[in-house]
Formats: C-alpha cells, structure tokens, sequence
C-alpha cells in the first residue's frame, strides 16, 4: 500500500511540480494571460490528481494534452464572451524553474505576438501555438482539438498564415481556391439529388463528424424526413447518401476564413459545415450545431449559393 500511495500521491506530486513550468508556459502562449495560464495549470494538477494514470506512459505528454484541452475550453468561453485579455499583463513569461528551451520560448514573444494569436480562432489558435511552438506531432494535436491529423493540419497551417501577416503563398491561395470550387461543387451535388456527382467530390475514406446537438437534432426531426446522424459516419457512399437530395438551405460561407457552408435562417449562423479537403476531393466534414460553438466560429457569407 506504502508503494501505491507512493506511486499515486508524492511521486505525481513531484513528477507535476517538475513539469509546472513547462506547463506554465504552454498554456500562456494559448492564452495571453499569466492569470489564466495559471489557473489552466492548476486545474490539470486537480484532473491529475483525480485520474487513474496507471496505463499512462508518457506523462509529461499527458499533462501537455490536458493543459491544452483546458486552454481551449477557456478560449472557446473567452470568444463567446468576447473578451479582450490581452493588457498590461502581456509580457514575456519568466520564472526561476523556467529552463533551457522553456524559457528561450518565453522571451522570444512579447506584447506584439500574443495581439497577433489572440486574433486566431480557439481551435487554430491551439494547433498553430502547439505545433509550431512547441514541436508537437499533429496525431498528438488532433486529440486535443477533437480532429483528425489532417484536420489539425489544416488549423496550423491556417494560424500560421496569419500570425505571418495574413498572405497566403501562391501555393496556399490555389488551395483555397481549389477548396472554394470542391465545397461549390458538393453543394450543388447535394442540392441536386446527384449521387454520382457527390462521391466525385467526396474521398472513398471520407468521414462525417457531428457534434451531440447535431445528432439530437437529427433523431428528433427523424419522422419529418431528416437524416440519422451519427457522431461519425464513414464512407463516400454513406456520406452522399446523408446529403443526397438535401443542404437545400445551407449556402457557401467562410468559416474561420476557410469555405464551408452555414445554415443562417434571419441571418444567424445555426448549423456551420467545416471541410478538409485534400487532393481536390474532400476527406472531412465537421457539422457543427451547438450555440456556443458555433458562436465562438468566425462566419461570414459569400456572395454565392
């Protein structure tokens, strides 16, 4: 009992407190704010404290994962909220445990850089600072932001435009484009009953993912005729067969900056459609309906569809 005690009591403890700047720093780069940062902190040692890490392997990764999911949260609740933290306050992060790499990072992003990421979108915001910062895989970002790897790709890549002054690569601007014409494309298809036309558009491995309100939403309005959604559906066939004859409503819009389409009855965004698209056929769909989360993405109409 003295070893599990050991074990799951001061060893963690010691194992936490030697992580805590790192952690610390992490979760300021996300957030803009030592205050917050702290608190991020403070709530994975409580979740540490509170979880069963005895198949954990790489803990230091964990507590990495955590802090992320946490500051992401808290980034979400800020764009909702839309609260402006950046103030007196945003300045480069020093501490005496801070160290080597930890502390290069720290003083290398002061005031101008913290304005830049806090113009990013939460999810993008999260893949930019955790990839490009901090080196981590995107297998590994893609279970922070709820994604796939090339999903959390796609936000990187995106942050990484911006915090770069927001123009593109010739190469970047044909993307955008190419994925302008795949998202036209999959709405007309579905718009008009043509199966055929949508698994052109839609990769063999394609998959369809749909937040819980989505899925709700779906059962209840079942009867009328609406498609069962599932938290994933895979699959070209079962995915055309879910659009096949519908998105009557839905119109193209850029969503954080990227085209998807929004459903926007009286102007407000209600059901948002995310794309990943690569090869110039489309790999993801993420439907998005709860209010929060779909307050906290930037939307805005084209002219078109």
């Amino acid at each position: 009992m003295a070893d599990k005690d050991f074990l799951t009591g001061d060893f963690l403890a010691g194992r936490f407190e030697a992580s805590r700047g790192r952690l610390r720093v992490v979760a300021y780069r996300m957030l803009g704010s030592r205050g917050e940062a702290e608190d991020a902190v403070q709530e994975a040692w409580l979740r540490l404290a509170g979880s069963d890490t005895a198949a954990v392997q790489n803990l230091d990764g964990w507590l990495t994962t955590v802090v992320a999911r946490i500051c992401l949260d808290m980034l979400r609740a800020r764009k909702v909220r839309r609260e402006e933290p950046i103030g007196p306050e945003a300045e480069a992060v020093a501490g005496s445990d801070d160290t080597g790499r930890e502390a290069e990072i720290a003083d290398s992003i002061g005031v101008a850089m913290l304005v830049v990421l806090e113009t990013l979108p939460p999810a993008e915001r999260v893949a930019f600072v955790l990839h490009d910062m901090f080196n981590l895989p995107f297998d590994d970002i893609a279970q922070v932001v709820s994604r796939s790897p090339a999903a959390a790709r796609q936000l990187a890549s995106r942050g990484r435009r911006r915090v770069q002054g927001g123009a593109a690569s010739p190469e970047a601007e044909v993307d955008r484009a190419r994925q302008r014409e795949v998202v036209s494309a999959f709405l007309a298809a579905a718009r008009g009953d043509d199966f055929a036309a949508l698994l052109a558009v839609l990769d063999p491995d394609v998959v369809l993912r749909a937040d819980a309100t989505a899925v709700a939403t779906s059962v209840a309005r079942a009867s009328a005729g609406a498609p069962r959604l599932a938290p994933e559906i895979r699959g070209a066939a079962a995915v055309a067969n879910t659009f096949k004859g519908r998105a009557a409503e839905a119109q193209l819009a850029l969503i954080e900056g990227e085209a998807g389409l929004a459903w926007v009855p009286g102007g407000r965004p209600v059901v948002v459609f995310e794309f990943v698209v690569e090869d110039g056929r489309i790999v993801e769909i993420d439907l998005t309906m709860n209010a929060k989360s779909v307050a906290a993405l930037q939307v805005s109409m084209t002219s078109q569809g």
